[in-house]
């Protein structure tokens, strides 16, 4: 698409919508000059390609799409099925996957899939065959308590969320953490990383269904071979959820021992952070489960969105591109250099560095709560999020870290040169931010003291840091 067709499309959508809601409009355009204008380093965001975001505005919309290719409740699904089906195939060609399942809305909602999926598998299939009966319905009171008492409790064995999990693996507030029995894994105290020795180890007192990999804030490689032979030794399904570090294993920064395709029985994915894409999720699986996850809707999901299945096909597409092996080698590299940068200017850093796109600063260092080190970096025009670290004495509200990444601004162009630049902005907001106090006199864990002077200075540094690598160059919204 040329840059005069890419303003012109974007032109005509916000003009059409200024004609019925004008202040939709109005924001729309300021998300465009916000996001123009601030470092964004949150490292679940990214920036999709402008044939992404027009692929999602279209009459692929107004259908309804319940059941999956060549399989609907409503009729007219041809065009719906032409989508699905092409986003499925860049799924697999992209990831070496037998199976992928293109429909969840978000990364949640695939990871329902695959938990309802496993339980059918492990718990639901068994049953009707040993009562002989068709449906899980017909199953007898009896039927189930003798299958639980042969299968244990439905348990989870997952990462902890102050050490980097998320929370839909097994949190307790989360749904998650209703169905399943949960126990967490965590890592060395005294170095931040897995010991997959004590992960063996809490496998084998706990006795999981199923083991989970995968992070939303542990700056490290992952080796899912030997996590699939902890899970194979105590007849546990292993899945992984890569929504975070999705877009370098489809580049192939991930490989062997760090790609989970080939180890795990199911992986979860975002389509959005590191992958570039729609806001959205997906499944990959063998055909031993390909069954039970085509059966997300109505099993877990209500109608699949055709539109964002069509942003995700143009992703996908995208990503399956020699350039894109590129786009996540650098994203490694800046993180890297991003992460040296701080370390260079005293920063204390969870595990000392970094492997993959993330970086988490422990700002306890500087005198800070994470709630406060975000707000102000945010005044500054730095775009972060407040993340709990390891034992984390403030908890998971106001915590202790900073998580910053850099797919987003690896999209921009941004190089190693202009990280080691950010990292110089990022420690001079937080060297010079100050705790404040709440009315009382006491220590307050949510207000700081910031010179307004100084948040402005680094927020015209931050702007002309990135006037050299524009934001959409190809959309001109006049």
């Amino acid at each position: 698409m040329s840059r005069n067709a890419e303003s012109t499309a974007f032109r005509s959508a916000l003009e059409v919508i200024r004609g019925v809601e004008p202040r939709v409009a109005e924001a729309i355009g300021a998300e465009l000059a916000d996001q123009r204008e601030s470092l964004k380093l949150i490292a679940s965001e990214n920036y999709a390609s402008p044939a992404t975001l027009l692929a999602m505005g279209n009459w692929l919309s107004d259908k309804y799409a319940e059941g999956t290719v060549g399989r609907r409740f409503y009729a007219g699904c041809q065009n719906v099925d032409t989508v699905e089906a092409l986003a499925a195939e860049h799924a697999r060609e992209l990831f070496g996957a037998a199976h992928a399942y293109v429909q969840p809305h978000s990364g949640i909602d695939a990871n329902l899939v695959a938990f309802w999926a496993i339980l059918a598998d492990r718990v639901e299939a068994p049953a009707l065959k040993r009562a002989q009966a068709r449906h899980v319905n017909d199953l007898t009171e009896q039927d189930w308590f003798a299958l639980r008492r042969e299968l244990g409790d439905q348990r989870m064995l997952g990462m902890s969320l102050d050490t980097g999990g998320h929370l839909t693996h097994g949190f307790r507030p989360n749904i998650s953490g209703k169905m399943f029995d949960q126990r967490s894994y965590g890592t060395d105290p005294a170095t931040g990383l897995i010991d997959y020795d004590r992960v063996a180890e809490a496998a084998r007192e706990f006795r999981p269904l199923v083991l989970v990999a995968g992070y939303s804030a542990y700056p490290r490689k992952v080796n899912f071979r030997i996590m699939r032979e902890i899970a194979d030794s105590v007849g546990a399904t292993f899945m992984v959820d890569m929504a975070h570090f999705a877009g370098l294993v489809a580049g192939k920064v991930f490989t062997g021992d760090f790609d989970p395709v080939p180890h795990a029985h199911i992986v979860t994915t975002t389509t959005h952070k590191s992958l570039r894409g729609p806001r959205g999720g997906l499944v990959l699986c063998g055909p031993e489960l390909a069954d039970q996850v085509d059966r997300g809707c109505p099993m877990v999901l209500g109608g699949p969105l055709p539109h964002v299945m069509a942003a995700k096909a143009v992703a996908l597409a995208e990503a399956r591109r020699p350039d894109f092996a590129d786009y996540a080698g650098r994203i490694v590299d800046n993180a890297q250099a991003l992460a040296e940068g701080l370390l260079r200017r005293g920063a204390t850093l969870v595990t000392g560095g970094t492997d993959n796109h993330l970086v988490l600063i422990d700002v306890t260092g500087y005198g800070l709560t994470g709630r406060q080190a975000e707000q102000a970096l945010l005044d500054s025009g730095i775009v972060t999020n407040r993340n709990a670290v390891p034992q984390d004495p403030n908890g998971a509200w106001y915590t202790s870290g900073i998580r910053i990444g850099t797919p987003a601004l690896t999209t921009r162009g941004l190089g190693t040169a202009e990280m080691d630049t950010t990292a110089e902005l990022i420690h001079t907001v937080l060297s010079q931010t100050g705790a404040g106090a709440n009315p009382d006199g006491t220590a307050s864990k949510a207000k700081y003291v910031l010179d307004p002077a100084l948040a402005d200075k680094i927020g015209r540094q931050a702007s002309e840091l990135l006037a050299g690598f524009p934001l959409y160059p190809s959309v001109d919204l006049g």
